[in-house]
Formats: C-alpha cells, sequence, structure tokens
C-alpha cells in the first residue's frame, strides 16, 4: 500500500520574483509588501523603545529585506539569512545604505556563536518550516540574555484557513496552491509553550490584518491585483495573523 504524500511549501516563487519583490502587483508578494509595511512600523517602534538606536539585529528568512534594509537605515547593525540567493541578491540591491550584511544559511542551524545578537526577527517565516521550534531554539542561542526575539506567523484555524489560504488562492493573481499550508499554521498558545521551552519569556501579541471595507481592498478582490494603497493595521484578534516578541531569559530561568 503506497503512503500519502505529504505537501510542502511552494518555496520556488521565492527565488524567481527578481524585483518583484518590490515591484510585481499581480502576485502574493505584492500583499506581503503592505503587512511588512505595518509589522516593521511596530517592530521598528519596540526595538527603539527597548533596544535603544543602534542593537546587533538578525533577520532569519529575510527574503529580499524589506525588514533587514529598514532597521540598517534606522542604524543598527543588521544581518538578514535567507537560504534563496536570488532574493539575497535583490536584498542587497536595495539596501540604499550598503550596511546590511546578507549571508546564505540554513535558519536550522545559523552560522553565529551564542549570544551574537541583541535582536532577532522571524518574520512570516515559523510557518514556512517542518520544525518551527527548533528554528526558535537556533535564534534564542544566538541571542544575548535580555534580547528580543520578533515573530509573525499564522493562527490555525477555519477563520486563518479561509483568509490567509483560500482568499489568497481566489482572488491574488498568481498565487500557488502551495504558498501555506494549514498544517504548518501555528496556534498562540503553541508559540508561546515553544518560546518558553527555549528560554524566551513571551511579552507581547498582537493580530494584523488588512484594513477591511477600503477601495484598495474592493480592488484587489475584483481585479487580482494589489494596490499599493492596500493598508494593514493592529488588531486585538489574532484569529489570523499576529506578531509578537519575547525576552531571552538568563540561563536557568523559565518565563510565567
Amino acid at each position: 500500500m503506497r503512503g500519502t504524500r505529504v505537501r510542502r511549501i511552494e518555496e520556488g516563487i521565492y527565488e524567481t520574483l527578481g524585483e518583484g519583490w518590490y515591484e510585481a502587483r499581480d502576485n502574493p508578494v505584492a500583499v506581503l509588501r503592505a503587512e511588512a509595511r505595518a509589522r516593521d512600523d511596530w517592530v521598528e517602534h519596540v526595538l527603539a523603545r527597548a533596544a535603544g538606536k543602534r542593537a546587533r539585529v538578525l533577520e532569519v528568512g529575510c527574503g529580499a529585506g524589506f525588514l533587514t534594509n529598514r532597521l540598517a537605515a534606522a542604524g543598527h547593525v543588521v544581518t538578514g539569512l535567507d537560504r534563496a540567493p536570488g532574493s539575497l541578491e535583490i536584498a542587497r540591491r536595495h539596501d540604499r545604505g550598503g550596511t546590511a550584511t546578507y549571508v546564505a544559511g540554513d535558519a536550522l542551524a545559523l552560522p553565529f556563536g551564542d549570544r551574537s545578537f541583541d535582536v532577532v526577527a522571524a518574520m512570516d517565516f515559523l510557518e514556512h518550516v517542518e520544525t518551527p521550534e527548533k528554528a526558535i531554539a537556533e535564534a534564542s542561542r544566538v541571542l544575548r540574555p535580555g534580547g528580543l526575539l520578533f515573530f509573525h506567523t499564522f493562527n490555525r484555524n477555519p477563520l486563518s484557513w479561509l483568509i490567509a489560504i483560500k482568499a489568497m488562492r481566489w482572488f491574488v493573481a498568481n498565487t500557488p496552491r502551495d504558498l501555506h499550508l494549514y498544517r504548518l499554521f501555528i496556534k498562540p498558545r503553541e508559540l508561546r509553550a515553544m518560546l518558553r521551552r527555549q528560554g524566551c519569556r513571551p511579552c507581547a501579541m498582537r493580530g494584523l490584518r488588512p484594513v477591511f471595507l477600503s477601495p484598495a481592498l474592493l480592488r484587489l478582490v475584483c481585479t487580482g491585483t494589489v494596490p499599493e494603497t492596500l493598508r494593514f493595521r493592529l488588531s486585538r484578534s489574532r484569529l489570523v495573523g499576529y506578531l509578537g516578541y519575547a525576552v531571552k531569559l538568563p540561563a536557568g530561568l523559565s518565563g510565567p
């Protein structure tokens, strides 16, 4: 009897996007750009308040460098890591200050020493790996005690399946069938437990959603293309997408 084939994330889209990372509108990456504008605002605000003006930052799964380049422009010492060379080339091209460092590597086996960074960010990444806790363990390893671990991912429930998977395929042009897999979505309580087991204390979780009843969202639904005016905002509801951060605890301590 043949075994059931396990479906995998379609990662090839990210390697072939080229300048589409920053320019395409008939592609799900345009939704990612809109989402990044809102979530990266929040990350930069929290980082400025908690870590000061110059922190050592690592972004794992950095893609084309939306957050990495933004934090480098703000004066932080930033490294972006991704396993897709094509994405890293686009990220370097859009690093206008030329101060970010980009490294090809595996988030599950980071090529950095213990306690190398003040901040690690994993944005739209944990739901793309089969073993997210291993990625969290590596992020925690390279964080100094007191450092911050930022994240953005998707909840696992029927509403998130409808919006983040089905609606994307219905309404956004050129969305691959397996851009996301429902089985890899992570409930907030599950993520909190992973963070605690890896020596990090969860501090904040906020929802992130598009601005509903807007002309931009209506245009997206009607045309399949994503206007640059599409906006996301923070929300109290974490039923679909959510972001937050945790603090790395000193060795021997565990968070509540």
